[in-house]
């Protein structure tokens, strides 16, 4: 069980990062691929409702942290509340930025969309470098934390134009296509998507999960039911991926 606990939370933070990882790139280029209101539209469109899902990815790898291995979230927690905060902040006013979106906004919640992505991004990157950094055996913010933060956010940024190559049309796939090349497609996509996978993985790796692990009952609960929510996710995902030409945003 304790194998299962750890592939599962490791999967789910890597499709999160993917996914969400190609979401929070795109927020973070809406003002370049989208010179009007009309084209940001047809940008914007590629943000909601699919965040929404895409986010579940990440409530899922959260649930499972808190539900199998509680004693690490205190620690982790604990010593990163300095960078957690930052990128909680990013993220709410980036949700806040799509929700009014949604409800027919102006251009301050485009404004909220890209600065809550740019918090965001920033905010993964130093969480991620702080674990890897790690030298005490607890995670904390570590000086490396600025480069290391810019550097994953130029990759999330580059992701994020990728997923713009195969998913936009028009005026926004051509500027995409500026940045990525005319050859852009699944393969830059793909490379793009191995490395964001990878990004999580090798900082869960500096994690001590096995030593952490909660008791075989709790997990014998909780991860049957953790599991059955991962084909609706995978499922919604695929109803609800459409063209953003056609999103009514």
């Amino acid at each position: 069980m304790e194998l299962v606990a750890v592939v599962l939370l490791a999967g789910c933070f890597a499709v999160y990062f993917v996914f969400g990882g190609a979401d929070i790139g795109l927020g973070m280029a809406l003002p370049y691929l989208g010179r009007d209101r009309a084209e940001r539209r047809r940008a914007g469109g590629a943000l909601w409702p699919l965040s929404v899902v895409h986010e579940g990815w990440l409530l899922l790898a959260l649930t499972v942290l808190a539900g199998c291995f509680p004693a690490l979230v205190g620690e982790v927690t604990g010593g990163l509340w300095l960078v957690l905060v930052p990128l909680l902040a990013g993220w709410l006013v980036r949700n806040a930025g799509l929700c009014w979106r949604a409800a027919g906004g102006g251009p301050v919640c485009d404004a909220l969309v890209v600065a809550g992505s740019c918090v965001l991004a920033c905010g993964w990157g130093w969480t991620l470098a702080s674990v890897v950094d790690e030298e005490s055996g607890r995670p904390a913010p570590t000086t490396t934390g600025a480069p290391t933060a810019a550097a994953v956010a130029l990759l999330f940024l580059a992701h994020g134009m990728s997923s713009a190559a195969l998913r936009l049309t028009g005026a926004p796939l051509r500027r995409a296509r500026v940045l990525t090349g005319q050859q852009a497609g699944a393969h830059s996509y793909a490379l793009t998507s191995a490395v964001m996978a990878a990004l999580p993985l090798l900082a869960g790796h500096r994690l001590p999960l096995w030593e952490h692990v909660a008791h075989g009952s709790v997990q014998r609960l909780l991860l049957p039911l953790l599991i059955c929510a991962v084909p609706l996710l995978l499922a919604t995902q695929a109803r609800l991926r459409r063209r953003p030409d056609t999103d009514p945003l």
